[in-house]
């Protein structure tokens, strides 16, 4: 299946590309479908902008992006990395409280903020210090109120896009004006770009696999995505509940098992759940060597002096099926992992120590046992605790697996 999308072009006083609006699609007519504006906007960031591996429609200048009231109420801007996106409120966005308090928070963590076609009123007034480029409609407004505008609130702060510009004349005209940017049928019709389509599932997965290869790890990121799918939010506090020797009341929300874990389980947790995600439509043997890899691998580093890289351990095994659970290469996964130099040579070439643990598992898998112990000896690692290991690692993963 394909993903769709068009993205126009938006050029700066000297005719340079400073950025593209991108428009959903669900077909090559290039057209903008009868469907819902937020369900809209939903299936444009999961297809195009959080899809794994490289993506023509979001790669090299910053994107605009419309945002219809709900999502902007749901903060759906802060999925996306700040330094790369434009957010554009749209112009049936009603001005109350609500709508006013979600650009603030926005404004104050970065996001540059846009009006789509702008009209100025008294309820607007208050969101110009949050606002940092106001888009007006040329064929809306007319070439003679837009340039008024710009002349009436020009300041060194707020920039003026003008869009619908058609012909060179409109052109010089806002360049005139004092318009900052532009956007039109004169410079560039929308361009269509198709992407293989990527399932949401398997999307909110890399996300939460990004974030627990960071350190420190972002607690309230994780709980954003978590608590934005009602499948994960489920397998989580079912794990959680269930490897927990409580005597209380269950944990009964993500932020409570967060307090109750600590860093170093969450990052376990996290990790066998988003793998747990990825794997509902794999083979049980998929998922359940994946666990077994990151406990293995896990347990080798730390019984073998090397404890503090236990954590890295347990990603390069877990990671190495990751492949065949997400159905993409490991070097694009790698891409768009934030993962640690040896994590990366571990799982693509079979570097350094993690990458010789690693090349010591898949030698155990296929039973060769010389292999096994030409690793052992280069990582002083006993051939009795990897048998060990195997056999602990074996029980975890399956009572992980009982869990669900």
């Amino acid at each position: 299946m394909y993903s769709y999308v068009a993205r126009q072009p938006i050029f700066n006083r000297q005719q340079r590309t400073v950025g593209y609006e991108l428009l959903f699609r669900d077909g090559e007519s290039n057209a903008f479908p009868m469907i819902e504006a937020n369900k809209a906007t939903s299936r444009l960031l999961v297809e195009n902008y959080m899809a794994v591996g490289d993506n023509k429609a979001t790669s090299g200048q910053r994107t605009f992006i419309n945002f219809p009231q709900e999502s902007l109420l749901q903060l759906l801007p802060l999925l996306l990395p700040k330094r790369e996106v434009v957010i554009e409120v749209l112009e049936t966005c009603e001005p109350n409280d609500a709508l006013f308090s979600a650009i603030k928070l926005l404004c104050q963590r970065g996001y540059i903020i846009a009006l789509d076609d702008f009209e100025m009123s008294p309820e607007w007034q208050r969101f110009l210090p949050y606002v940092r480029i106001i888009k007006l409609d040329l064929l809306k407004l007319g070439m003679e109120k837009a340039c008024e505008f710009v002349s009436q609130y020009r300041s060194r702060r707020l920039k003026f896009l003008a869009e619908k510009v058609e012909t060179k004349d409109e052109y010089e005209t806002a360049l005139a004006a004092g318009f900052h940017f532009f956007q039109g049928y004169y410079f560039c019709k929308p361009e269509l770009v198709k992407n293989r389509q990527v399932e949401p599932e398997k999307v909110a997965t890399v996300l939460l696999l990004q974030e627990i290869c960071r350190d420190p790890v972002d607690f309230k990121r994780i709980e954003q995505i978590i608590t934005s799918d009602v499948s994960l939010s489920y397998l989580l506090l079912r794990y959680v509940n269930a490897a927990s020797n409580r005597t209380v009341e269950p944990i009964s929300s993500f932020r409570q098992a967060l307090v109750y874990l600590g860093e170093d389980k969450i990052r376990l947790f996290v990790g066998v759940v988003a793998t747990a995600h990825a794997a509902l439509d794999k083979p049980r043997e998929l998922y359940l060597m994946s666990l077994q890899r990151a406990r293995m691998c896990e347990s080798l580093a730390a019984g073998s002096g090397t404890r503090e890289q236990s954590h890295q351990a347990f990603l390069v095994g877990m990671f190495s099926l990751l492949d065949a659970l997400l159905d993409t290469s490991l070097e694009q996964l790698v891409k768009v992992l934030p993962l640690q130099n040896d994590v990366e040579a571990a799982l693509l070439h079979h570097q350094g120590r993690l990458g010789h643990t690693l090349a010591l598992l898949e030698a155990y898998d296929q039973a060769n046992w010389h292999q096994v112990s030409e690793y052992c000896e280069q990582l002083g690692i006993a051939e009795t605790l990897v048998t060990r290991s195997y056999q602990q690692a074996s029980v975890w993963s399956e009572n992980m697996l009982n869990i669900q």
